[in-house]
């Protein structure tokens, strides 16, 4: 069995969305200062890295995060190419990508992926997006969990409409995946979202499997 790591490192090099909070590592406790052990805290947004929206991120009674489903979490995926020309996954290219029937967990591999090869300190405005007709497509395909490789499934400043569309059909949705290694086809996703009780979204660990 091979294993793909597709989360983001984190660390004060990684971009976030623009007015979250940067990610930040403390040291607390430390060993070199006399204390018998290490303890460091964290800051960070929970929509920091490779992470999960829950319903609640765009809709106000939706769902949180620690009652998204496991079994939409884990299972068979594709992971479709997306050609690096292609800044916006319409439904005309999702139509023309010809993807089999019945894949319940969709991940798009964009020229996103190569902003994540170096320390990428810059957030991009200009990344590989599902407008809102490539939501409404994927809703009605009977997609589970769709997957990008940028930090919003949405163009930058036009987040509501595909948000709310793929929220509202119980669609989750993985963002900030590192896909940059991983070739089109189909594989085994493990992706597990920290059990924050009320959040509206959480950070994850998530790998594939072939």
């Amino acid at each position: 069995m091979k294993i793909y790591d597709i989360s983001l490192a984190l660390s004060p090099l990684l971009p976030v969305w623009p007015g979250d909070p940067a990610f930040e590592l403390e040291r607390v406790q430390s060993m070199e200062a006399g204390a018998h052990n290490n303890v460091s805290r964290m800051d960070m947004g929970v929509h920091t890295g490779t992470h999960v929206d829950a319903p609640f991120h765009f809709i106000q009674d939706g769902r949180t995060v620690e009652s998204l489903s496991l079994e939409i979490l884990i299972g068979p995926a594709l992971v479709v190419r997306i050609p690096d020309e292609v800044s916006r996954i319409t439904a005309e290219v999702l139509e023309q990508a010809q993807l089999p029937p019945g894949v319940e967990r969709l991940l798009f591999r964009t020229s996103n992926s190569g902003l994540w090869g170096g320390a990428v300190k810059e957030f991009h405005t200009g990344f590989a997006a599902i407008p809102v007709d490539g939501a409404e497509w994927l809703v009605r395909y009977g997609a589970r969990l769709v997957g990008v490789d940028y930090l919003s499934v949405s163009p930058y400043q036009n987040s509501i409409p595909t948000h709310r569309t793929l929220l509202q059909a119980g669609v989750v949705i993985v963002e900030g995946l590192d896909l940059s290694a991983v070739a089109a086809g189909k594989y085994n996703l493990y992706c597990l979202p920290l059990k924050l009780v009320g959040s509206d979204g959480a950070p994850a660990r998530a790998i594939l499997t072939s």
